[in-house]
């Protein structure tokens, strides 16, 4: 497991999963901030999860460009774009969360209880994602 982590150090995976650990952890407080009051309080949790991935999307795509991948990568049309599609798909995780525990025909719980895959999960797929496709 040492092994592991030296390799991981070397090759600038760890300070890259570190930088992203830091900004994401910024901008998922950013989009808990928009959905949870947005979804208790004005709009349907769906609609809300929408509105909250947009704005913490738009913020992610130059926060984690010029801080968690400094140096690694490109950033050209193509980043964009790719970069869009593995925020789509954390979207599409997001959303799913948020229908299966919220407002799908079984649960019904608390507005609150996609947050924990939203912070714990969510990011981790888009990390791996990221580095080895976006910016890659």
């Amino acid at each position: 497991m040492l092994a592991k982590i030296q390799g991981w150090r070397t090759s600038g995976v760890l300070g890259q999963l570190v930088r992203f650990g830091v900004t994401g952890v910024a901008v998922t407080l950013f989009y808990a901030a928009i959905y949870w009051p947005l979804a208790t309080f004005v709009m349907n949790p769906n609609l809300a999860v929408l509105v909250a991935f947009v704005l913490a999307t738009v913020v992610g795509r130059f926060a984690h460009g010029a801080v968690s991948f400094k140096g690694h990568g490109s950033r050209d049309r193509s980043t964009a774009v790719k970069f869009l599609v593995v925020q789509g798909f954390g979207f599409l995780l997001n959303q799913g969360f948020t229908w299966a525990l919220v407002t799908g025909p079984f649960l019904h719980g608390p507005t609150w209880w996609p947050l924990v895959p939203a912070v714990f999960l969510v990011p981790l797929v888009t990390f791996g994602l990221q580095r080895n496709w976006v910016f890659a």
